[in-house]
């Protein structure tokens, strides 16, 4: 016993000695999980992970396999170029990827075998391949190409020839087919329109997919569910709604298709994303399934046997796994924790989950849920902690300006000691359809290396954030700034309140519409010391006219600049 416990003291002071503080180089090296796959049999997974090459100045994308035991974690794609997308094949035997190398001009679609080996090249594409699917029966496979440009485009272009209007330089997007035996290939869908979004039924008779009217983010509005056989024939109109729609998926009888959208169920706009069911027919009105579940569903799948519907659903600082019994209703929590589920794929074949889980410490590794177990699969993160002297988070609340109960996320300075005040960083996410949860190791908050230098940092979800329910995102609708600011500077006043931060020490910092909160709050207090403003806008009005999207920024203002009786001064 007593060497057993010289043995423990050494084991823990030599975690100590060699625990150091992250810096940003050590940050950028944190590889990222995503584009799980769990194989046809449910016995391996595939994923994507991202890392950090100095020499080549980029995060090399590559895929891996790893037994659902978590052994034997196996690289399939080499280094020699980006490999995304995998995708077995029905019988397990093959894995197809999207991938740009050798002498490609343009993604395309290759294929290996899934005990490992060379890769080759199955597609030679004019343009760029996305979203590659087998068929289910894995004679073929599907993906989305853009047209060609036309012969006076290219002459134009090789003239200099090539102004043109504002958005009206895209190819439409179709969808394609080419078989495995003999590369075959024949285009599925045709006409002034792009397909961007598509999924096979189960048996492979039909393809549920979306149109919209150009590629461009705004056509999102237009864009409609569609319905046709799997060679393209006898294209059925689904859905009228004039809304985005997301996640559109058959039912295993062919009967029904569920969709997520961010309308309520009179189809109006700009609340929290809802599940739909509506008639693959196209006939009668979409059902909204989840009743007063008052959360943002990110990710919905049917069952296997059709008779419910998994879902991912956003509750704030963290997600979470649900299903729903499509007979009584009944909603069912699956996961649970001081944890976020990020990236999620069911598989029906073998009727399980993989899903990456963060937390505080862990960026995101993949476990398995099956028959109501969950275990860890990959362990990339684990040695973080020891590796790292890393921040606490944790979860605190206050009231806003008007009573609402706000939620945000606080990391701790390193060295933490209660009763001393420390300065504080106060970062606001983008979005604002977005929240902040679980995990530090977003390189572009750098908020260990904040925390290691002294600070600590608050991640408010104010008004306008994901997950709260329709009112707490609607704030924003007719009055962009309206609760939003006095909830991050409560926010503020709560931790000096509670004897943690320096109130005399503050800095702001945020992208994108962590941006636009920037800007407004040192227009309306002078408490801030320090400022960092990234990609936040100075005039509504012409970044309305000048940017890529409008389709989130309407609802905020009533209309557009330009229209009869425009809403200038909410602008």
């Amino acid at each position: 016993m007593k060497n057993i416990f010289v043995i423990l003291l050494f084991l823990v002071g030599s975690f100590s000695a060699h625990a150091k503080p992250m810096t940003m180089a050590d940050l950028l090296n944190v590889p990222s999980l995503n584009n799980a796959q769990l194989s046809p049999d449910g016995n391996s997974l595939l994923y994507v992970q991202s890392l950090a090459n100095w020499d080549a100045n980029l995060n090399m994308k590559t895929i891996w396999k790893i037994g659902i035991n978590g052994r034997n974690p196996v690289q399939m794609s080499s280094n020699v170029a980006d490999a995304t997308a995998p995708k077995w094949s029905p019988n397990g035997q093959q894995i197809l990827f999207i991938s740009k190398r050798g002498n490609d001009e343009k993604p395309q679609v290759y294929i290996m075998p899934a005990t490992g080996g060379e890769a080759l090249r199955f597609t030679n594409h004019n343009t760029a391949v996305s979203s590659a699917q087998w068929s289910p029966n894995g004679n073929g496979i599907y993906f989305i190409a853009s047209d060609e440009k036309s012969e006076d485009q290219i002459e134009r272009e090789e003239e200099k020839d090539d102004i043109f209007k504002f958005e009206q330089n895209y190819q439409q997007k179709h969808l394609w087919r080419i078989t495995v035996k003999d590369k075959l290939i024949n285009r599925v869908t045709d006409g002034d329109f792009s397909v961007t979004n598509y999924k096979l039924s189960p048996d492979g008779k039909n393809i549920i997919h979306q149109r919209s009217p150009n590629p461009l983010l705004d056509a999102a509005l237009q864009s409609e569910i569609w319905i046709m056989d799997a060679d393209g024939q006898d294209a059925t109109r689904v859905t009228y709604n004039k809304n985005p729609e997301g996640g559109v998926e058959l039912s295993p009888d062919n009967k029904s298709v569920l969709y997520i959208a961010w309308t309520n169920e009179n189809d109006q706009p700009y609340f929290e994303d809802n599940l739909f069911i509506i008639s693959a027919s196209g006939n009668g009105r979409a059902r909204q399934m989840l009743g007063d579940f008052d959360h943002d569903i990110e990710q919905a799948h049917w069952s296997k046997d059709g008779n419910s519907i998994y879902f991912k659903a956003n509750l704030g600082v963290h997600s979470e796994l649900f299903s729903l019994d499509i007979a009584s209703g009944e909603i069912t929590e699956l996961t649970s924790g001081e944890h976020t589920v990020r990236n999620w794929q069911y598989s029906p074949p073998s009727d399980s989950h993989a899903l990456s889980i963060r937390t505080a410490h862990n960026n995101g590794d993949y476990w398995h849920l099956k028959n109501g177990r969950l275990t860890q699969v990959t362990n990339i993160f684990n040695d973080l902690a020891r590796q790292f002297d890393l921040p606490t988070q944790e979860i605190v609340t206050w009231k806003g300006a008007d009573g609402v109960q706000i939620e945000g996320t606080l990391i701790y300075p390193d060295n933490y000691k209660k009763g001393t005040r420390y300065p504080l960083v106060v970062q606001t996410h983008g979005g604002p359809r977005s929240s902040d949860q679980w995990g530090i190791y977003a390189p572009e908050s750098y908020a260990p290396i904040l925390a290691t230098n002294g600070y600590a940092i608050l991640r408010p979800n104010y008004r306008g954030s994901l997950g709260y329910g329709d009112a707490f995102v609607r704030d924003m609708v007719g009055h962009y700034f309206n609760q939003s600011h006095l909830d991050v500077m409560a926010g503020v006043d709560h931790l000096i309140e509670q004897g943690i931060v320096d109130g005399d020490k503050l800095v702001k910092m945020g992208y994108s519409a962590g941006g636009h909160m920037t800007n407004k709050i040192i227009t309306y207090t002078d408490r801030f010391k320090a400022a960092s403003s990234a990609a936040g806008t100075v005039n509504w009005i012409s970044m309305y006219s000048q940017s890529d999207t409008r389709i989130y920024r309407t609802p905020w203002f009533g209309g557009t600049p330009w229209q009869e009786n425009a809403p200038i001064d909410v602008y």
